[in-house]
């Protein structure tokens, strides 16, 4: 970390004027000194009153860009506890919208949401209504969508019946630290940070599966689709031995060579395979290289006892020290 060192020096300054008589006014006679006695000490003179010193204001110490597993699992016990499930097109998910909006909005970042239309259809069993949800796009203030730059996501909904602690509390919470991380240690490349909507399906087949990451590509410019260097879709991040890096197999391998690389020089295990069931495949199929971090199995997938209690501190840690190294 940089560390700022101020120093403040203040100086004052006394002038005393003297002013003549006017012309043509009398001067006034000069007073004779009475004479002294020759005993008399002399009148001691006074002395200068010292002037004061300022106290410089120690300047605030900045936190350092460290992830945090303790703010993580407070979002996970917010989303997944309090809030709990956020089908696309309901009110927890309108709840859950502008929470992560307002913490993306105190890290520092300034945030645009993307509204998304989402059809009725089945989500795991479970008939939805049609409807609406936002993105949530979080970009550090002059960020310019032209120039090189990463995506990092997670989708912030869940199927009906499920709090999702895992899926996918667990992949926004890393987010949300990984982008109040970045304003405090830019890394190497500017970072677009987002909550997908609607990657939950609501129905069979491809087009019935992330709307959220869609309709953001659908929606961006060429030259902004141009300008992204690489994509890292953080989906059920909270349980497993070891991280897993996942594509879809499509697009160019560099994202996830990079973070299986980057696991190798920083001690983090990883394990790769091939998936197509997060927002990172809506990347890769525009040609963008693209990766999914997460995805173990465990016992609360797409049920009621996806719940907070089933999270590894451990395992958010490595998630997140694996992809920060990566961004830097």
């Amino acid at each position: 970390m940089r560390r700022r060192e101020f120093a403040v020096g203040l100086a004052a300054l006394g002038v005393a004027g003297c002013t003549a008589p006017e012309e043509n006014e009398p001067a006034s006679p000069t007073p004779t000194a009475p004479s002294r006695p020759p005993s008399a000490s002399p009148t001691p003179s006074a002395s200068p009153t010292p002037t004061p010193t300022a106290t410089p204001t120690p300047s605030p110490v900045p936190r350092p860009a460290r992830f945090e597993v303790a703010t993580a699992v407070a979002v996970i016990t917010e989303l997944a506890g309090r809030i709990g499930p956020r089908e696309a097109s309901s009110a927890g998910y309108r709840e859950a919208a502008t929470y992560v909006e307002g913490r993306f909005t105190a890290a520092g970042l300034d945030v645009r949401r993307q509204t998304v239309r989402v059809p009725a259809g089945v989500s795991w069993g479970v008939r939805v209504p049609s409807g609406q949800a936002d993105n949530l796009i979080a970009t550090s203030p002059g960020f310019d969508g032209t120039r090189p730059h990463l995506v990092v996501g997670a989708h912030l909904d869940t199927v009906p019946q499920a709090p999702g602690a895992e899926d996918n509390a667990s992949g926004v919470a890393i987010v949300l630290e990984l982008a109040r991380m970045a304003v405090l240690r830019p890394p190497r490349l500017p970072v677009l940070f987002a909550a997908f909507a609607a990657e939950e399906p609501r129905g069979d087949g491809d087009l019935r599966h992330h709307y959220g990451s869609r309709h953001y590509l659908a929606q961006l410019p060429a030259e902004e689709r141009r300008a992204i260097r690489g994509m890292v879709s953080l989906d059920r991040v909270g349980t497993g031995p070891n991280v897993r890096v996942r594509t879809g197999g499509r697009a160019a391998l560099t994202v996830a060579d990079a973070l299986v690389a980057t696991g190798r020089r920083v001690r983090i295990a990883t394990s790769r395979g091939t998936n197509r069931g997060s927002d990172h495949w809506s990347f890769e199929k525009v040609g963008i290289a693209a990766a999914r971090v997460g995805g173990h199995g465990y016992a609360g997938y797409h049920n009621a006892n996806d719940k907070p209690n089933l999270i590894s501190r451990p395992q958010l840690t490595r998630t997140a020290a694996l992809v920060w190294a990566y961004l830097l």
